[in-house]
């Protein structure tokens, strides 16, 4: 099984999760588009969508699914996302597509958080895959120097402005052995949006797509 087929086997997977009359959050990047096609046959039972980026609303408007601010919703029974980076411990890296802020607004306000990924996103370790970290424009330089104190090599995503206006530092060469710390550490730093380790909230279901199937990690 391709690469490709594995991320439309576990957007199929989280399909499971999804109930009639519900908002789903739905989140950002190669794997949910899958899920978003996937989900334009439920456009007649679900409430809608909240989305966690300008991408994804796009592709959610075009399959007929009607997109809802968070603000009008408040809690969502269900997020679907996928990520850069997962343990089997449930904890994440994203913000390669640049939509963490977002990502992590959506996943703070559902209470059930499902992730979608092929079986080369699981690690044992997260910090293969360089951390995104979305900072104020005045402050990259300041961060920047920040993070390289932290044992990283911060590289300026150049060309790129995030849905918010801001801008990533992807950080290279960090071995993330306790991510909950270093998130609440660099989500510290004066000039930090938002940090792509999502581990104080993690995902709740973890579908992992293989040659051998879909496998449910849960928490």
């Amino acid at each position: 099984m391709d690469a490709d087929a594995k991320k439309k086997a576990a957007a199929l997977a989280a399909l499971e999760y999804v109930e009639d009359g519900m908002t789903v959050g739905v989140g950002t990047g190669s794997t949910v588009n899958h899920f978003i096609a996937a989900l334009k046959d439920w456009r007649h039972r679900i409430a809608g969508a909240v989305s966690s980026s300008e991408s994804s609303t796009r592709l959610l408007k075009e399959a007929g699914i009607e997109v809802v601010a968070l603000n009008d919703v408040g809690d969502l029974p269900l997020y679907v996302d996928g990520a850069d980076e997962a343990t089997r411990h449930l904890a994440l890296v994203k913000g390669g597509g640049g939509a963490l802020t977002r990502e992590k607004i959506v996943a703070a306000a559902s209470r059930r958080f499902v992730c979608i990924i092929d079986d080369s996103k699981l690690v044992d370790v997260l910090g293969r895959f360089p951390l995104p970290v979305e900072v104020i424009p005045m402050a990259r330089s300041l961060v920047a120097r920040r993070l390289a104190g932290l044992g990283g090599q911060p590289v300026y995503r150049q060309g790129f402005r995030t849905d918010n206006g801001n801008e990533i530092l992807d950080v290279h060469n960090l071995k993330i052995s306790d991510p909950a710390a270093l998130e609440a550490q660099i989500g510290l730093l004066a000039g930090v949006v938002e940090v792509g380790l999502f581990s104080r909230r993690g995902a709740d279901v973890l579908l992992v797509a293989g040659d051998d199937g879909v496998k449910t990690l849960k928490r």
